[in-house]
């Protein structure tokens, strides 16, 4: 079907610039490389949408590397003998973008989503150079997949977890798949419907460039604003404006 000229404009090539922004993927799916993840199948549409507007984009699967259980920077001064966790965590601190991918099972998200998320608690009480939590001024979503519902569950936990660290989350910042409740096919298999659904191609599409907007809005602000949310500040004293008079 043909554009409209107004279509057309709307449709035109994006007017944003995202250079310098860094996203972080981390497919949290129990297959190791190179066997297929669906959850990556879904992942790579957004991915390509961020590296055709120019973001430097890293991508891993938790599960192919030796990350220990804990919530602790690193678990190997907590008695593990490996842990690689401490080698991924500059790159996910350099990630102005945080995507967490996800399976569904029995309803819920990955162990190895859930591993992920609490490796990421175990880094929040750092502060960054503003005196707040380290993960302000970065901003988070999720891309959930399986045959069994549960997508939107799995998305609030997720979610929740990551602007509980601090992460900032803008409008629709998840998307997901799901066929036949039950055994059926996956996303990536032969007539799923899944790169076909325009519900889910949709989501994943508006979802990518909420995120990318957030980013470089918060980029370009310079980060989240630094008043009445810093630790250090309030452990000497400051209050911001908080009426008890006990804690003054």
């Amino acid at each position: 079907m043909a554009l409209t000229p107004q279509q057309e404009q709307l449709c035109a090539d994006s007017p944003y610039d995202f250079s310098g922004l860094k996203a972080m993927f981390i497919n949290c799916t129990l297959k190791p490389s190179p066997e297929t993840s669906n959850t990556d199948g879904l992942m790579d549409v957004s991915r390509a949408i961020m590296e055709k507007n120019g973001i430097e984009v890293t991508s891993i699967r938790a599960v192919d590397h030796d990350i220990a259980y804990g919530v602790y920077p690193d678990m190997r001064e907590h008695g593990f003998k490996t842990d690689a966790f401490p080698d991924l965590w500059p790159k996910i601190l350099a990630a102005d973008i945080l995507v967490l991918g996800s399976p569904i099972w029995l309803g819920q998200y990955s162990a190895v989503c859930k591993l992920v998320i609490e490796r990421l608690y175990g880094m929040s009480a750092e502060l960054n150079d503003k005196g707040q939590w380290i993960y302000y001024g970065k901003t988070g979503g999720c891309v959930v997949t399986g045959n069994e519902d549960g997508v939107k569950h799995c998305a609030m936990e997720i979610l929740y977890s990551l602007q509980h660290l601090g992460y900032v989350i803008p409008p629709q910042a998840d998307c997901g798949w799901i066929g036949p409740i039950g055994p059926g096919p996956s996303y990536l298999d032969e007539g799923s419907g899944g790169p076909e659904s325009d519900f889910t191609q949709r989501n994943t599409t508006f979802m990518t460039w909420n995120l990318m907007h957030m980013a470089r809005l918060l980029r370009d602000a310079g980060g989240y604003p630094a008043h009445g949310n810093q630790r250090k500040q309030w452990d000497a004293g400051c209050r911001f404006d908080h009426p008890n008079p006990d804690y003054r």
